[in-house]
């Protein structure tokens, strides 16, 4: 690892390292919540098709 960190370095190539760690970490997070912004709109439309059925069931009484 040392010797990476110092062919990058003598290069010049850090900055580039480090854009590359930012974008990977930007698109990890963006993921990240894309997933869970899915699992959260699939248990409110559950929790949605549940209440109807409960207003069919019990919304003449």
């Amino acid at each position: 690892m040392p010797d990476i960190v110092e062919t990058f370095s003598t290069r010049g190539d850090l900055a580039h390292v480090a854009l590359l760690l930012w974008a990977l970490s930007a698109s990890a997070l963006a993921w990240f919540a894309l997933r869970e912004l899915t699992a959260a709109s699939r248990r409110f439309d559950d929790f949605v098709r549940e209440l109807a059925r409960f207003n069919e069931t019990f919304g003449d009484r």
